[in-house]
């Protein structure tokens, strides 16, 4: 029984796993600080002790096979001698235990105890300065070149133009992991934007290797996002299926009618399809590639899929995947605007 390793550490998603027996055998810094308690306190406690109710015992029941599918629970509420959290709760059934995944759904104050001490903020607040330097100096030297170029090399200014809005983008994450804030509000936007932004990376990434697919549907209203958490999501499906040997990636956009996704039927979803015709998913990881730290890949983190998956809930959309060799599709869901009428 071990804390959490430094990479879900990263995650801002309180999540926290079990023996077989169901005792906590380990949770990252998010779950930790969620619950306002030092994460070695919690080792070989039973799960359902933390539980405030007999909700999670008998979810626990239900989940007794390796291949069940992940578990929702509702409005969970969990306590460890303080006040009680609620959260909206993912179990999955692993081979050695179970993971649960926690989506609060209340916030920590200003002057909650559950915040980092200050001497762990301020190392915190150091990295992140230590950091933000060097994305600084990368913006800034984007910026030199762009003013150097030919006012007519258009691919210099586009590639000169990515290297600045992504550095923008990863100092916004780098925010975001070490000073966990309340998600964006989301606005209307084109989901196809999103995708040319994810394909500029993909071409810088993979050059002439690997083909990249459009098939837009130009028609499909704007979706309500984030679209900095959606650019992240689609560029780790996009770059696993590009680190799985894939010749050939295609983005594929419909309007999809009567989508369910979880419990609710949507009258119009998006789906977005990427497909690539590299080495597959293998099967042993079949059941289990969502969680956190699995990969097919021996230099591989195991975080990309868990991150996207977790974006994709954001926006109460859905992710799948079905995969042979030669032929893997991820399908991304998220739900449309009903039209208004006139």
């Amino acid at each position: 029984m071990t804390p959490a390793a430094p990479d879900l550490d990263q995650l801002t998603t309180p999540l926290a796993w079990t023996t077989a027996d169901a005792r906590i055998a380990g949770c990252n810094l998010a779950f930790a600080r969620w619950l306002g308690v030092g994460a070695r306190r919690l080792l070989g406690l039973p799960l359902t002790a933390l539980a405030t109710d007999a909700g999670l015992d008998a979810v626990l029941d239900r989940a007794a096979e390796p291949s069940d599918a992940p578990l929702r629970l509702r409005r969970l509420g969990l306590r460890f001698s303080g006040a009680e959290r609620f959260c909206d709760a993912w179990l999955s059934r692993r081979d050695d235990g179970w993971l649960l995944e926690a989506h609060p759904v209340d916030e920590f104050p200003d002057d909650d105890p559950a915040r980092l001490p200050s001497a762990l903020s301020a190392a915190l607040r150091g990295l992140a300065h230590e950091l933000r330097n060097p994305l600084a100096g990368l913006k800034g030297a984007a910026q030199l070149l762009a003013r150097r170029l030919d006012p007519h090399d258009a691919d210099g200014h586009a590639l000169t133009s990515l290297i600045d809005a992504e550095t923008v983008r990863l100092t916004a994450l780098l925010d975001r992991l070490l000073s966990p804030a309340p998600a964006q509000p989301h606005v209307p936007l084109n989901v196809h934007g999103v995708l040319e932004r994810v394909l500029r990376l993909a071409e810088s990434d993979a050059g002439w290797a690997v083909r990249l697919v459009r098939d837009y549907d130009p028609s499909l209203p704007d979706v309500d996002g984030d679209a900095d958490r959606l650019t992240q999501a689609t560029w780790n499906l996009v770059r696993n299926a590009i680190e799985a040997g894939a010749s050939q990636v295609t983005l594929r956009t419909r309007a999809e009618h009567g989508a369910r996704i979880g419990e609710l039927v949507h009258p119009l979803a998006l789906r977005l399809d990427i497909s690539d015709d590299g080495r597959g998913v293998p099967a042993e990881l079949a059941d289990r590639l969502f969680l956190p730290l699995v990969s097919g890949r021996a230099e591989g983190t195991g975080l990309g899929l868990a991150l996207a998956q977790q974006v994709v809930r954001e926006h109460r959309g859905a992710l799948s995947y079905r995969s042979r060799p030669g032929h893997t599709v991820f399908t991304l869901l998220l739900p449309l605007p009903e039209p208004v009428d006139a």
